[in-house]
Parts: structure tokens; C-alpha cells; sequence
């Protein structure tokens, strides 16, 4: 529980006595711009920093499990050890073990023997319990879904570059299984691979879960909840990310419309006392007006949050063929990462390359970029094709001693200084920020940079990595948006489903060596991988002895089926007289929740037509009922949550029975 919670940051005031609460199996989005105070939240909750006022009260012995967003110092021990070591309570019983053999072969007299070797046994029988939770083959299984080899398991964590050390900075985490996970932009280090398994991991865990994440689709999954940090201060919603902003855009929508009729009755009331407040008659009235204003408190708008805002200019035509490669081959040492690629980008493509870290996604966008020869083949550009390039390492080859105004200015040198200025607006920089050096900048800052002079001057074919590392969520999807709205073709590196799945109308997937190529989206080519690996399992079962072992198996599984029923036919008598209860009046509470937010987007819908605002008549009551419905809607959402929990514990305790019988 976090309460009266106050931080101060470098003279800014990041959180101004605020209340939240973590319960568990809680799955929470951490969202806001960056430089909002995600990051310090996280830290506050962790012990990791001390905030200027409030408390944080944890439950005795909870285990926390936090992964930040940059690197970490590592020990020089082997991956698999280091994952290993995070074992609750394995090093004490470990230490415990080493001392009581000791004592063991110390010890001379028999009946303190038969005691030590007693207790030996009892110790050894508590690690072997601790082995079959946590075992090693656990670990290894979170290593090799994150993205690790066999070979990995024993290289030493110093190593590993940055990127695979938060990769076993994860993994090590997930291996821990912590009463509550936080984890601040987990994605950052994956590819698509390792995204989509910790998707499937994080959609079977259990426990409370704090998640901070610019993509969109992945957050969305994760999460029923939301903490926002807005411009006005922390704000909780029941939902996902896009329930969040639904909720949110309603909220706006109601606050301005209160804060007009205000304003209209503050001018008639202005009007009414400099007309009247010289008359006799009439002073009266016009002081009690006076009086009424200055005890009226101002309705406020919500603060509109800044975020990026720029659209793509309209790309000159190109031919059809835009990018062609023919047998291009690619090694670097013994080390082959293509050969004899014959790949083809016609207009307006928009073609997503996946793979695993390491295959040479990146380095075949530099190929296609021009900034690196192939060993063999050609790359050769279509008719009229104008090509521009955005790289991670681009951000830091950006000239730290120019300014902001200048770096940009430089992609479009006869553009004017007033358009140049409006590009940078556009990626937030405006008055004496465009004047900053480009070496004080943050790498989100820098990441802006590299946009903005992509905007001024982006061609027809756009070749992209990883673009949205170090954008907050709401950035991320306004450069979807634009880019959707783009003419030309796009080639793109991005571990972001969100991004790929919105975007790409082709996939290149590198495998072995090669590139396979497959159509439509993200969500197309996990489709046709499933359906692949689904073929290749029924293969597998037409030998002889496996077609054998097969029927074996049915027989034993027609068995198995039939006392399954048996079994599950006694569950449901049993769930019937205390689950049926439960769920009669989960159904109760939805029905009438649905009805709520359905009348609540009515009356929203009422009000926000001007003629209704304009009569207090018809306005005032329909503000009365929003509140009033808001209200009812929350405490029945509180009843439906601990009507769940009591639903959950119910089963919970019903099939533990059933399992001991």
C-alpha cells in the first residue's frame, strides 16, 4: 500500500501525496509520458529510493521481483548458476548443510552423531524440495524461451553484452516467481520470439503484476487495470490500456462541458453586477452574486498531455521494383549469416524482418541501407526510389555539440529556420530547448532527434530499426499512426507487436541462413509457424512403431477419459451447491454494471450536445445522474471484484479436496 506518497525530483514535483494500493493477482499498467515518474514509482516501491513524504507498507515476508530498464552489474559466475542462485532460502539451507557436516565429522560422541546426522537428513530433504520447485530444468527452460543457446547456459555473465544481460536479469526473475512482478519496459532487450514466449508466460502467471510497456497489443493482454500519471496527478482505472482511454477521453469530454457552463454562468453573473451594483434595488442581489463567485470553485479541464504529433509528407512516386536483392551473401569471420538472398520490396510494401538476436536483422537493413557490402550478390534500388534510414546507432552518431535546431536543420539544409522549428515542436522541443546540445540530451531525446530529421526529409522508401526503443507508449502510437498514413515503402526491424501487427503486409523471417517469406501480419506468421510446427508433429506419428505406441496411447487415453468423467461428474455435484451461488451473483453484478456504463454513455452522449448544455434545466439533472451512475458503477465493480476473489478461493479450496481424495 502506498500512502500520502510525495517525491521530489531535481525541483519538480513527480507526486504530490498520492494513494494507491497493489493487491494480490492484481495486473496493473503503469502508464504516462516519459520523464513522468514511472521509473521513480518503481524504485519508491522497491526501497530503492527514499521518497520526500508518505509511507509504503508491504505484507511481512512479501517478495517483491523488480526488473529496471537499464543495465545491471553482474557477478563472474555462469549464466545458469547465477539464475539458479535466486532460489528462496537455497543459500541458507545450502550454508546450513556445509555447517552440519562440519560438526558432523567434528563430532565424536555417538549420540550427537546420530542428532547432526539427523538433522543433515531433514536439511537435505527440504533443498530436494526446494530442487523439484525451483529445479534447474526450470531455469533453463525460461533461458532457452528468452532467447539463450545450450552453449549460453555456461558462459560467464561478464560476457554478455548489455542487452543479454537484461535478458538474464529476466530470466532470472521469472525463475524466482515473486509474490509480485514489476517489471519497467521488459520488451526493450527481445526480439519477436523472446516477446512472443514471455507473452505466453506472463499470460499463465498468478500473482500481482506492475507493467510498464510501449507496446500497445502486449499491455493490453497483461493488464485490468490501469495507473495513469497524468498532468494532474496519479489516477487509477479498472480495464486495459484501451478501456483506459476510452474512460479517460469521457472524462475530458464531461470536465469541459462543466467547466463551459460554469464559465457562461460566471459571465451572466459578471454582467449582472456591473449592471446593477450602482442600483438601489438591485445592490442587494448584486453583492450575493459577488459573494457566490468568490466562494465558487473553478472547474478545472484536464491538462493536456504533451506528446509527439506529426504526420509523413507525401512520398514522390517510385517504380514498381523499389529494392532488389540478388544472391547476396553475407559472413563475418566463420560466422555465416546469409547466402544467396534473392529478396524483392515492390510499392508500397510494408515489410517486417523477424528473427532471433543475432541473426542479422539489423545488419540486413544496413545491406539495403547501403552502409555495408555484401560478400557477394547485389542490392539494387528501383526507379526514382529516394531512400532515407533510421538506426538505433544513428541517436548516438548524432554531433553532441550541435544544437537540436542545427542537427535537425542539417537533413534539409535549404529549409527555413521557421520550418525547422515547427519539425522540432512537433517531437517536443520548442522555445530554448531547440537551443540545447545534443550531447546533454537523454536517449529518448536523442531517439526524437533521429525522428525528426527522418520527417524533413523521409523519400519513398523507409528503412526503420527498432523505432520505437526509448518512446513511451502514447509516442509509439502516434508514430504508428503516421506511418500508416505513409505513401512509400517501409522496411522495419521492431520487436513491438503492436507496431508489426498494424504495419507489416509481409514478413521476412530469417531462419538458418536464409529468409522465408510470409504474408500478411505478425499475427498471420505465428498462424502459419503453429501451423507448421502442428504438420511436423503429425509426421513424426506415421512409423510403424510410433503409429503403435500412438493406438497405446488412445487405449490408455479412452481409459483415462472415462474415469475423468466419473471424477468430474462428482466435482460438478460438489461445485454446484457452493460455485453456483457465487457466479449467479457475478452474472447479477455484470448485468447491472452493463447496464450502468450504457446509461452512462448515454447521458455523456446527452451533454456533450451544446443546446443541452445551454439549458440547466435539462443539463443539471443529466450531470447529477453522470455522477450518480458513475459512482454506483464503482462500488459495484469493488463488489464484483471480491466476488471473484470469493469465486476463486472457492474452486481454489474445492479442487484442492477433490485432489486429496
Amino acid at each position: 500500500m502506498v500512502k500520502d506518497l510525495s517525491v521530489l525530483f531535481g525541483g519538480r514535483v513527480l507526486f504530490d501525496r498520492v494513494n494507491f494500493q497493489i493487491n494480490d493477482r492484481d495486473r496493473i499498467g503503469l502508464v504516462g509520458p516519459n520523464g513522468a515518474g514511472k521509473t521513480t514509482l518503481f524504485r519508491v516501491i522497491t526501497n530503492t529510493h527514499t521518497p520526500d513524504q508518505g509511507d509504503i507498507k508491504r505484507l511481512k515476508g512479501l517478495r517483491l521481483g523488480y526488473l529496471p530498464q537499464e543495465a545491471l552489474d553482474v557477478p563472474n559466475k555462469e549464466l545458469i548458476t547465477w539464475v539458479l542462485d535466486v532460489t528462496p532460502g537455497a543459500a541458507q539451507l545450502k550454508r546450513q548443510i556445509q555447517r552440519c557436516e562440519t560438526d558432523l565429522e567434528q563430532e565424536t560422541d555417538p549420540d550427537v552423531q546420530t542428532e547432526l546426522g539427523q538433522r543433515l537428513s531433514h536439511l537435505y530433504t527440504e533443498l530436494d524440495h526446494l530442487d523439484t520447485i525451483y529445479s534447474p530444468h526450470e531455469a533453463e527452460r525460461i533461458l532457452l524461451g528468452l532467447g539463450f543457446s545450450i552453449d549460453d547456459l555456461h558462459r560467464p555473465l561478464p560476457e554478455l553484452s548489455g542487452g543479454w544481460r537484461m535478458r538474464a536479469a529476466l530470466a532470472r526473475l521469472l525463475f524466482e516467481q515473486p509474490d509480485a512482478l514489476l517489471l519497467d519496459e521488459p520488451t526493450n532487450h527481445l526480439d519477436v520470439p523472446s516477446v512472443h514466449w514471455l507473452d505466453e508466460y506472463l499470460a499463465r502467471f498468478d500473482r500481482a503484476l506492475v507493467l510498464v510497456c510501449h507496446d500497445r497489443e502486449f499491455l493490453n493482454r497483461h493488464i485490468n487495470r490501469v495507473i495513469s500519471l497524468e498532468e494532474e496527478g496519479l489516477a487509477t482505472y479498472t480495464g486495459n490500456y484501451d478501456q483506459y482511454l476510452k474512460i479517460r477521453e469521457q472524462e475530458e469530454r464531461i470536465a469541459e462541458g462543466k467547466a463551459k457552463k460554469q464559465e457562461r454562468m460566471v459571465k451572466q453573473a459578471e454582467k449582472f453586477i456591473e449592471r446593477f451594483r450602482a442600483k438601489a434595488t438591485k445592490a442587494r442581489q448584486a453583492q450575493s452574486k459577488l459573494k457566490l463567485l468568490d466562494k465558487m470553485e473553478l472547474v478545472e479541464t484536464f491538462k493536456k498531455r504533451k506528446t509527439i504529433h506529426f504526420s509523413f509528407p507525401e512520398a514522390p512516386p517510385s517504380g514498381r521494383n523499389v529494392i532488389t536483392m540478388e544472391g547476396v551473401s553475407k559472413a563475418f569471420g566463420e560466422r555465416r549469416l546469409y547466402h544467396d538472398l534473392n529478396l524483392r520490396a515492390l510499392r508500397g510494401e510494408r515489410v517486417a524482418i523477424v528473427g532471433p538476436n543475432g541473426s542479422g536483422k539489423t545488419t540486413l537493413l544496413r545491406i539495403l541501407a547501403g552502409e555495408l557490402e555484401p560478400d557477394a550478390g547485389t542490392v539494387t534500388k528501383g526507379h526514382n526510389v529516394i531512400m532515407s534510414y533510421y538506426a538505433q546507432h544513428h541517436a548516438d552518431r548524432l554531433n553532441p555539440h550541435a544544437s537540436v535546431l542545427e542537427e535537425v536543420g542539417r537533413a534539409l539544409p535549404n529549409a527555413g529556420v521557421g520550418f525547422i522549428r515547427n519539425v522540432c515542436g512537433s517531437f517536443l522541443f520548442s522555445g530554448d530547448d531547440v537551443e540545447k546540445s545534443v550531447g546533454v540530451l537523454s536517449g529518448g531525446e536523442k531517439a526524437r532527434v533521429a525522428l525528426a530529421r527522418l520527417l524533413v526529409a523521409p523519400g519513398n522508401l523507409m528503412l526503420m530499426d527498432e523505432p520505437t526503443n526509448h518512446l513511451d507508449l502514447m509516442s509509439s502510437e502516434v508514430l504508428i499512426d503516421a506511418l500508416a498514413k505513409y505513401d512509400g515503402t517501409l522496411i522495419f526491424v521492431s520487436h513491438n507487436h503492436s507496431f508489426v501487427n498494424r504495419l507489416s503486409t509481409k514478413i521476412w523471417s530469417i531462419e538458418e541462413g536464409g529468409i522465408e517469406e510470409f504474408p500478411g501480419n505478425l499475427n498471420d506468421y505465428f498462424f502459419h509457424m503453429q501451423a507448421r510446427e502442428d504438420a511436423a508433429a503429425e509426421a513424426e506419428a506415421d512409423t510403424p512403431d510410433q503409429m503403435a505406441a500412438a493406438e497405446q496411447k488412445a487405449k490408455h487415453s479412452r481409459e483415462a477419459r472415462k474415469e475423468a468423467r466419473r471424477l468430474e461428474a462428482q466435482r460438478r455435484q460438489k461445485f454446484s451447491g457452493v460455485v453456483a451461488p457465487l457466479k449467479k451473483e457475478l452474472k447479477d453484478l455484470e448485468n447491472r454494471i452493463e447496464r450502468l456504463e450504457t446509461r452512462q454513455k448515454e447521458v455523456s452522449a446527452l451533454l456533450s450536445d451544446p443546446d443541452v448544455f445551454s439549458d440547466p434545466g435539462r443539463s443539471q439533472p443529466l450531470l447529477k445522474e453522470y455522477d450518480e451512475t458513475k459512482t454506483q458503477t464503482e462500488k459495484l465493480l469493488k463488489r464484483w471484484e471480491e466476488a471473484q476473489i470469493s469465486l476463486e478461493e472457492a474452486e481454489s479450496q474445492l479442487n484442492a479436496k477433490f485432489e486429496d481424495q
